[in-house]
């Protein structure tokens, strides 16, 4: 049985390190590299609602850090950190950013939408962290043996890329580097701590 406290303790260190390297390599970056749409990009239509499954990004990663098995807590926070500190080098080395779209837009959507341009980053588009984070939180997440809820989890996963691309936010090669990091960084992390790990059910 895993405390509470443990949970949030890795939280703090796995989601927190996120924000951190985020916001210091948003910060100490120079000019971002504009990065052109391609094809798929330009057949998803932007709408400001998609803020919704957006921000759903928020839920699923506390939820995989509070909710999934005790044996995987370490990995996920490693695998957090691991991501982050890929994705950071990457943010440091090569800046990107988009040509962002007008986002102005009426209601509660707008709102919204307009309170996370306050706090995200106009740079930082390759890799798509929000991605690669997502990918392990399902990881974390999944079971084999209830298929449905993994099959749920990959579902929403989806979802929140999708709302990505509605947005504007990256594109479609940002996000298919964030899933490939989230992979990585759960391969890494899962070889890693394999003595520790391996034998109490550790995601492959």
């Amino acid at each position: 049985m895993t405390s509470t406290a443990f949970r949030l303790r890795q939280m703090l260190f796995g989601w927190g390190g996120v924000g951190l390297v985020y916001n210091l390599s948003d910060r100490f970056q120079g000019p971002g590299l504009v990065l052109e749409p391609g094809v798929i990009d330009r057949l998803i239509p932007y709408s400001p609602h998609a803020v919704w499954p957006y921000l759903s990004f928020f839920l699923i990663v506390p939820l995989a850090l509070l909710n999934c098995p005790a044996e995987r807590l370490r990995w996920l926070r490693s695998a957090f950190q691991a991501a982050a500190l890929a994705a950071g080098t990457v943010f440091m080395l090569w800046p990107t950013t988009l040509a962002y779209p007008d986002y102005a837009a009426a209601g509660l959507s707008g709102t919204l939408l307009a309170g996370l341009l306050a706090v995200d980053s106009p740079q930082n588009c390759f890799p798509s962290l929000h991605m690669a984070l997502t990918t392990l939180a399902i990881l974390a997440l999944r079971d084999p043996r209830r298929p449905l809820r993994s099959l749920l989890l990959w579902a929403w996963g989806a979802l929140i890329g999708l709302s990505i691309l509605q947005l504007r936010r990256h594109l479609a090669i940002d996000l298919a580097s964030g899933v490939a990091l989230g992979f990585a960084a759960a391969w890494l992390c899962r070889r890693w701590l394999a003595p520790a790990t391996l034998t109490q059910g550790a995601p492959s």
